[in-house]
């Protein structure tokens, strides 16, 4: 069913628990499981996002400024998180940077078999990949409803994913309504 997807954002062990412990990240992992698990009682589309990198990281641009590694591939860091395992039918795009072209192209070839309506981020980081996966979706499907549930997202810090949200909102982004 293509009219609603559901993308799960780099919901993975660094990004949690791991070299980039969040607890926020860590705190919304109950919430995400609901809703995937309401997502697929509902027939939606699940895709899960994975930042992947390779050993030579640091060497990268964003290793400049980020010089942590994380999220190697293969190792237990790069995993998503077992309370959230993806499922056969889920599609699992591995991701070398913040915004995902190959997410746009699949989510666009989707919309082409069948238009999507509605496409909902969850996951990390709020401020960092969620929103550069919002707004590239944005410009990949100009019509369809773009939201974000902040409750099951976590920013790098509690103001900049709000900042976040705000910047969303005003790209048109449903930031949904939820007591924060």
């Amino acid at each position: 069913m293509a009219g609603k997807i559901l993308v799960v954002v780099d919901m993975q062990e660094d990004f949690t628990r791991g070299a980039l412990r969040n607890e926020d990240g860590i705190r919304i992992i109950p919430k995400v499981a609901e809703k995937i698990a309401q997502a697929r009682a509902e027939g939606a589309e699940i895709i899960f996002t994975r930042d992947t990198h390779t050993d030579a990281y640091l060497e990268t641009e964003e290793g400049k400024n980020l010089p942590v590694p994380h999220c190697i591939k293969g190792t237990a860091g790069w995993e998503i998180v077992p309370e959230l395992t993806p499922a056969d039918g889920d599609t699992v795009i591995d991701k070398e940077t913040f915004g995902s072209f190959e997410l746009g192209a699949v989510l666009r070839k989707r919309d082409e078999e069948m238009p999507v309506t509605e496409v909902e981020l969850i996951g990390l980081c709020t401020d960092i990949c969620v929103i550069s996966n919002a707004l590239l979706i944005k410009a990949f499907l100009p019509n369809a409803h773009i939201k974000v549930d902040p409750a099951c997202c976590a920013g790098v810090t509690p103001e900049s994913h709000e900042t976040a949200l705000a910047a969303m909102q005003t790209c048109h982004v449903e930031i949904m309504d939820i007591v924060r």
